[in-house]
Order: structure tokens, then sequence, then C-alpha cells
């Protein structure tokens, strides 16, 4: 599986590897692909490791000097691990750093999405959520709007929890949603047969 081979990192960059594997570690979670609807792809698993990427980003910058600048590492650690993965599965040296380039600059873009997002209101994180994690894929109204209330819910946890923790490279995602999660969005949103209500990319 993509995104689970990580390295050694230097002895002063400990906590940023512990949060990256805490990061990726959640973005794997199978009720994500089983009950949000997230497309079980190579694209959408990297889209999930940069959504929780992004939320660990946030709240780092929410801190003080020692927190911005484990963001950093943090940041240099994700797209080290992106680069090696890269090579493992055969891209060409000369063309990985390009790549990662056009990723990196692609991921300032959905931070930038999330952040507005987050400030915007439900409708506008469901958009980047839709047009990030979900592409070209129809998507069924109420897994989105299921997986935006759990990116809510993990800003705020986030938010709430010590920095010192933080900075230890101890990050505590909330549980992703699950079937009776579902069900109990469906209803409210009166929805029966999900194939009914999809939305189109």
């Amino acid at each position: 599986m993509i995104w689970n081979k990580l390295f050694r990192r230097p002895q002063n960059d400990d906590a940023a590897f512990r949060l990256y594997r805490a990061v990726s570690d959640q973005a794997r979670r199978a009720e994500f692909y089983r009950h949000a609807g997230v497309p079980d792809t190579v694209e959408s698993r990297f889209e999930m490791v940069a959504l929780h990427a992004f939320l660990a980003m946030h709240r780092l910058k929410q801190g003080g000097d020692e927190a911005k600048a484990l963001g950093q590492r943090f940041f240099d650690v994700f797209f080290d691990d992106l680069d090696q993965t890269m090579r493992e599965m055969g891209v060409g040296d000369l063309s990985v750093g390009k790549k990662v380039k056009k990723l990196a600059s692609s991921f300032y873009g959905r931070i930038s999405a999330y952040e507005a997002g987050l400030t915007g209101g439900s409708g506008a994180l469901q958009e980047a959520i839709r047009r990030n994690i979900y592409g070209d894929a129809a998507v069924d109204r109420a897994q989105l709007t299921l997986i935006a209330a759990y990116v809510g819910r993990a800003a705020s946890a986030l938010r709430a929890q010590p920095e010192t923790a933080l900075i230890a490279g101890e990050i505590r995602f909330p549980e992703p949603p699950v079937a009776e999660d579902l069900a109990a969005t469906r209803a409210a949103q009166g929805i029966g047969s999900p194939e009914a209500h999809n939305i189109s990319a």
C-alpha cells in the first residue's frame, strides 16, 4: 500500500516523523472508504493523506514558533516520503523531482481551499472536498456531508489538543464516520436511495 513505507529521519525530526505516521495511519482508516465513499484509488488515498496533513499543519500554524517550525519539518517528511514512494514505484529519477514539485504546488492550493472551507461554511468545505477527494466520481450527498462534518470535528479536536503534546509528536484525530453515522445523515436529509442523490462531478 502506498504511503505506508516511512523511513528513518534525523533524531531532531522524531516529532515530525511521529506526526506524519499518525496522519498517514488515520488517512488509511477503512471507514473513510467504506462509509464515506472515498474512492479506493491511489489518487484518493493521496488526497486523504493531504487532507489530514492539512489538518495537522493548520493546527501547528495556530501555535507558537516551535509549533510552526515543527509544521515545516512535518511538510518535509511528507514530501520526502512522497519522493521515496515514487522512486519505489519505478518513476524515473529525472521525473521524480518535477512530479514532487508539481504535487507540492497543488498541495498549497488544497491548503488554501480547505482553509477557506473551514471559515466559509459547510457548503464551501463540501465543495473543496468534492473537488479534491472525489474528483470525477459521482458523490453521494450524505457521504459528502459526513466527511465534511468529520473535517470540522477534526479541526475543533486539534484546536483543543495541547500544543505541548503536538510539539512532542502526539496528535489525536476523532474517529472516522461509521455506518450508523451514514444512516443518521441520510435520515436527516430524507434520503432513501443513495443512487438517486449522487452529486455529479
